[in-house]
């Protein structure tokens, strides 16, 4: 997947953090609860629906991917009563399913509005049912993510005609493997159910609702899926079939055209001919790839995605010459007989001979777009083939605006099979990217980290060699010297291997996180610190005593610190140092972005090891507590049982923010020792707030 950020909307807004001051409590969204039916029976089913908008630029992760993934699934929790009985799990309507690069595996979220549905059973009159529902937000823009639960109560949203106080409870419940706590696992394919048009619509019990726009989602990465569409067809150009084309075609429409100004009407015909034709069969296959739960079984199930492997392992192999596609040569010059007809009709069935002769070259590459763009909306193959037309077109309407061009270009010779080769090694490598995603998803283990980035070096390695001249394939010419542009490819092939090499034990290599698999399937990762580094990081630990659930979290960069909120103030009473809250979560990839390049930096770390007593508290946790550690929210009047729910709870209530990830600097008597700060990647800012906190805790010593 391609994807780009609005670079220009991010750097307005981290401008803006020092004048933001400390960060706004998130407001909670307004749900609408529905009912499938205004009235039923006993005995009858009914789907509970609920619905909510999201705010432009932001989004919400579904219910409908592995919780083992990262993010917060949203979870349901539906109160016991025996007047219902649940059929099935919650579905989410309208999610979308991705392979989200930060966790290294596949999740679904909402853009611009969230639908779940329920179906139940009713068994008495007067149903009793009451729903909640933890979710989670995050701003595409700043990353921030925000935990939020809702209460519904569906008791009153429809009537139960027919029932008696003798009938009420003569229905019994179904068999079911539903569990009691309706926790949502994984739907595979969310159906969209026509909501009945008589439904009841009551709002759920919160009273505020976003501000700004609200959009229905945007195409993420389409502009650059689109360049990279339209380099595609430039590239298409240098291939052995359609770079011979280039002088012959320009070369008829100079001097069959009795003008200049019908000379260049004529060749514009032709590149908006070929565009129009690429277009046509993206039209074709938007139309195909049209709907949710197609893009989404299409981007995710292991059919479609070992499919995809195999059609780039064939491409790469017709690449490599091992064997041509080609289309029946009685259609192509079917085709081309009509191109002898007159005006706009014969410049048509030029472009489209073009095109088809060309396929063999140009197929691989089409057949690539089409697999990135199909999993999209109707939009994107659309827009993606037309750009890869314009890409082909372009030089075609160039040389025929500026016909002396032409003596400038290449001959035609060995290099253009050189550049078709170089192709299919390319294909060969992403091929990989496609098996990669059903292996990670499940949990084959045939492409572990390790596996992957050797297939690699392998195949970058011998691209290399055969820029060199080193190798030599079926249609290959012999190479009496090395060109210039051969030995700078070679070069920067070599570079990126060696590059690759250090990923086998561990380095991150963050510049390829989008196509490698988790840091978490490699072996052998000498990243992590063994022998006395090890020994010290431990006798470290033993020093901070027992650590609360440290069984459950950790730190990283090796740091020592608790991971509950008394026994951090304890702890820093104790050796007279100030406290560094990280407000965190699972799944906040914020957090996560700023753990690898913040924290990371010696200066940070550097101050974090020595100044401060480290204190992590993850806001979505769903550990629940002993019962006697359970305690009634003075905020939102609703009672807190697990370590998720109370680090948030403490996060609202005492420092006024909801969003991660948030740092606080505080002494052991909870005094606020500077401005909390959220995400922002300089370093230098960060280095900053931890001196002024740790200036300001000297200060008050000195007292």
């Amino acid at each position: 997947m391609y994807t780009i950020k609005n670079t220009a909307a991010l750097i307005i807004l981290l401008g803006l953090y020092p004048l933001l001051g400390w960060a706004q409590i998130q407001q909670k969204p307004t749900w609408e609860s529905k009912t499938s039916k205004t009235e039923v029976k006993i005995g009858d089913e009914i789907e509970l629906i609920i619905r909510t908008k999201i705010q432009k630029d932001w989004y919400m992760y579904s219910s409908d991917f592995s919780e083992d993934v990262g993010p917060v699934v949203a979870h349901f929790e539906f109160s016991k009563h025996p007047s219902y009985q649940l059929l099935g799990k919650v579905k989410p309507v309208g999610s979308h399913k991705h392979f989200d690069e930060v966790f290294g595996g596949e999740v679904s979220t909402f853009e611009g509005t969230a639908e779940f549905r329920q179906k139940v059973k009713i068994l008495q009159a007067n149903p009793q049912i009451k729903l909640n529902v933890e979710y989670q937000i995050c701003s595409q823009i700043t990353g921030m993510c925000v935990l939020f639960d809702t209460d519904f109560d569906f008791s009153n949203t429809f009537k139960v005609i027919g029932a008696s106080a003798e009938n009420a409870a003569s229905v019994q419940p179904e068999k079911t493997e539903t569990p009691a706590k309706a926790i949502t696992a994984a739907a595979d394919t969310a159906t969209k159910i026509e909501t009945n048009k008589d439904s009841v619509v009551s709002t759920a019990n919160v009273s505020v609702d976003y501000g700004g726009d609200v959009s229905g989602g945007k195409q993420e990465g389409i502009i650059a899926f689109l360049i990279f569409a339209f380099l595609g067809g430039l590239v298409a150009v240098i291939t052995p079939c359609v770079f011979p084309m280039l002088p012959m075609t320009v070369t008829f429409f100079t001097k069959r055209s009795e003008t200049r100004a019908l000379a260049l009407k004529r060749a514009f015909g032709f590149g908006f001919s070929i565009i129009g034709i690429y277009a046509s069969l993206g039209l074709i296959f938007a139309f195909f790839g049209l709907g949710a739960d197609f893009g989404n079984w299409l981007s995710t199930h292991w059919v479609p995605n070992v499919l995809f492997f195999v059609i780039f392992i064939v491409f790469a192999a017709s690449f490599l010459g091992m064997f041509e596609i080609t289309l029946p040569h009685k259609f192509v010059n079917s085709v081309d007989s009509k191109s002898s007809m007159g005006n706009f009709m014969g410049i048509f069935f030029m472009a489209f001979t073009l095109v088809l002769v060309s396929f063999s070259c140009t197929g691989p590459i089409v057949g690539s777009l089409l697999i990135e763009a199909v999993g999209g909306n109707f939009v994107k193959p659309l827009l993606g083939m037309a750009a890869f037309g314009a890409g082909l077109a372009a030089p075609f309407t160039l040389f025929a605006i500026f016909p002396s061009w032409i003596q400038n270009l290449p001959k035609s010779g060995g290099w253009l099979n050189s550049v078709k080769v170089v192709l299919g090694f390319l294909e060969l490598a992403f091929a990989f990217k496609f098996l990669s995603i059903p292996d990670q998803t499940y949990h084959w283990g045939l492409l572990d980290r390790e596996i992957y980035i050797a297939i690699w070096i392998v195949i970058f390695f011998l691209m290399g060699m055969y820029l060199l001249g080193k190798l030599k394939f079926s249609h290959d010419s012999d190479i009496p010297y090395l060109s210039v542009p051969r030995l700078v490819l070679a070069i920067a092939t070599f570079t990126f291997v060696l590059y690759l090499v250090p990923g086998l034990f561990g380095a991150p290599l963050k510049a390829l996180s989008g196509y490698l698999p988790p840091q978490e399937t490699l072996d052998f990762d000498l990243s992590k610190s063994k022998g006395s580094s090890t020994q010290n990081h431990s006798e470290a630990k033993s020093d901070l005593g027992e650590v609360r659930f440290n069984n459950l979290f950790h730190l990283p960069h090796e740091l020592n610190g608790f991971f509950d909120y008394k026994q951090a103030l304890a702890y820093a009473k104790k050796v007279n140092k100030p406290i560094f809250i990280d407000f965190t979560g699972h799944g906040c990839v914020n957090c996560r972005e700023m753990e690898a390049n913040v924290w990371s930096d010696p200066a940070v770390l550097k101050r974090l090891k020595n100044d401060f007593v480290v204190l992590a508290l993850y806001v979505d946790d769903k550990t629940e507590l002993p019962a006697n550690e359970w305690y009634t929210s003075s905020y939102d009047g609703k009672e807190k049982k697990t370590i998720g729910k109370q680090n948030a709870d403490l996060q609202i209530s005492k420092y006024k923010a909801n969003a991660q990830p948030y740092y606080v600097l505080i002494d052991g008597n909870e005094n606020i020792l500077a401005e909390p700060k959220a995400y922002d990647l300089k370093v230098e800012n960060f280095v900053k707030f931890l001196d002024a906190g740790k200036q300001a805790f000297t200060a008050k010593n000195a007292q």
